[in-house]
């Protein structure tokens, strides 16, 4: 016998409770005429730390990198490799804690030169399977897979990936001289801090993943949370240059 929730229910008169850790694969989709970018590609390196060393010289020891597809959701590659420290190659008990990276995978892992350069044949290979084009899009651009990167932060390439390049004398790609501080664009979108990427997750009740501080896992969560405020009509805009000339901006629309 079906009960008065039932009924309501199947009469339209009661919403029903989404499963919105699984939000990606739901039939909610942001506007295609409103997202410029078909692709978004997700970093969160993790870095070299010390408990006490609040101000010491810091270097990737994962580098990973997730691609979204703005209209589906979902995830359609991944690039991830651990990195070897040169500078420093022990790694401290606090990061291998916080981090759960261990010293055999460092010491197994490629040195961040190498990294780059494989990190430059994933891009030019996703430019050929998907035409994925990285110049920032102008207003009206509308057939071109344009595509930029999304940090939770500017410290991943603002700070991090680019300080670790001029010590090291290393080129890294062009491309990642612009991305979306997606925690800046939280903040301005929702009108609220959000407590860490965790923490923005909760705020829309989408539980958290995996493992924290796990560079990869980061990333997918950072995805999801990026879909997310796609689907609740956030549009995503570059929000830092490392171009000269190039003016940046945070723009959001709610639909």
């Amino acid at each position: 016998m079906k009960t008065t929730k039932d009924l309501a229910r199947e009469l339209g008169l009661l919403r029903q409770r989404r499963n919105v850790g699984n939000d990606r694969f739901s039939k909610k989709r942001p506007r295609s005429n409103c997202q410029q970018f078909s692709y978004l590609i997700i970093l969160d390196y993790e870095s070299t730390c010390w408990e006490q060393k609040k101000f010491q010289t810091q270097e990737i020891i994962e580098f990973p990198a997730v691609l979204l597809n703005t209209s589906t959701g979902i995830v359609e590659s991944e690039f991830h490799y651990y990195v070897m420290p040169e500078e420093q190659p022990m790694l401290s008990d606090f990061c291998k804690q916080l981090t759960g990276i261990t010293q055999e995978q460092v010491d197994n892992g490629i040195p961040l030169r190498l990294c780059l350069r494989k990190f430059s044949h994933w891009l030019d290979k996703l430019q050929k399977e998907k035409g994925l084009v990285f110049d920032p899009p102008s207003e009206d651009s509308t057939e071109a897979s344009y595509t930029t990167f999304v940090t939770w932060s500017d410290w991943d390439l603002g700070t991090c990936l680019l300080n670790e390049c001029k010590r090291k004398q290393l080129l890294k790609p062009s491309q990642l001289n612009n991305w979306i501080d997606l925690r800046a664009t939280y903040r301005k979108f929702y009108d609220r801090k959000p407590n860490g990427l965790n923490g923005a997750l909760q705020d829309l009740g989408i539980e958290f993943e995996g493992r924290e501080h796990s560079g990869i896992v980061d990333a997918r969560n950072t995805a999801t949370l990026a879909y997310r405020m796609m689907c609740d009509g956030c549009v995503m805009k570059i929000t830092k240059s490392l171009n000269k000339g190039v003016k940046t901006s945070i723009i959001q629309l709610k639909i």
